[in-house]
């Protein structure tokens, strides 16, 4: 049986961010609408406005991913049940609701060191925008139009 929306949504918040707090998984939740709903560049052309498509794309979330370096995750979707607090931001977020600071952040990571670099991916197609917790968070370039 595959996934509604929210439950895949719920999903990626709890294994991306579970440990993030409240904001935190708000950040994430708004970054992962925000490749659903943007209207240019590679996640409108591969994403379609598909949340599933966006989840899925390959290389984005680990999340997503069964193995990683070619062992197996031990934390994916699949193995990280969601509990209401996870449900309940899904809402948020599929309302439109988004985490202001957050702004068009398309991209996001954990750099495990306390800087974020100013540029993220390595392709440049993103700006630091805000850190929330642990994670960085990235908006567009002009660069990412390209893409």
């Amino acid at each position: 049986m595959a996934y509604s929306d929210r439950e895949l949504l719920a999903r990626i918040i709890r294994c991306e961010a579970g440990g993030e707090g409240q904001n935190g998984m708000k950040a994430v939740a708004t970054a992962v609408m925000n490749r659903v709903r943007v209207s240019y560049g590679e996640y409108r052309r591969i994403g379609q406005g598909n949340l599933r498509n966006i989840i899925f794309q390959k290389g984005q979330f680990d999340c997503a991913t069964s193995v990683l370096g070619g062992m197996p995750n031990p934390q994916t979707i699949w193995a990280n049940p969601p509990t209401e607090v996870h449900y309940q931001l899904a809402d948020w977020a599929l309302a439109g609701n988004r985490l202001f600071t957050v702004g068009a952040s398309l991209w996001y990571f954990n750099p495990f060191v306390p800087e974020c670099p100013y540029y993220f991916p390595v392709n440049r197609t993103g700006s630091f925008q805000v850190r929330v917790n642990q994670h960085c968070f990235y908006n567009p370039t002009e660069l990412y139009s390209e893409t």
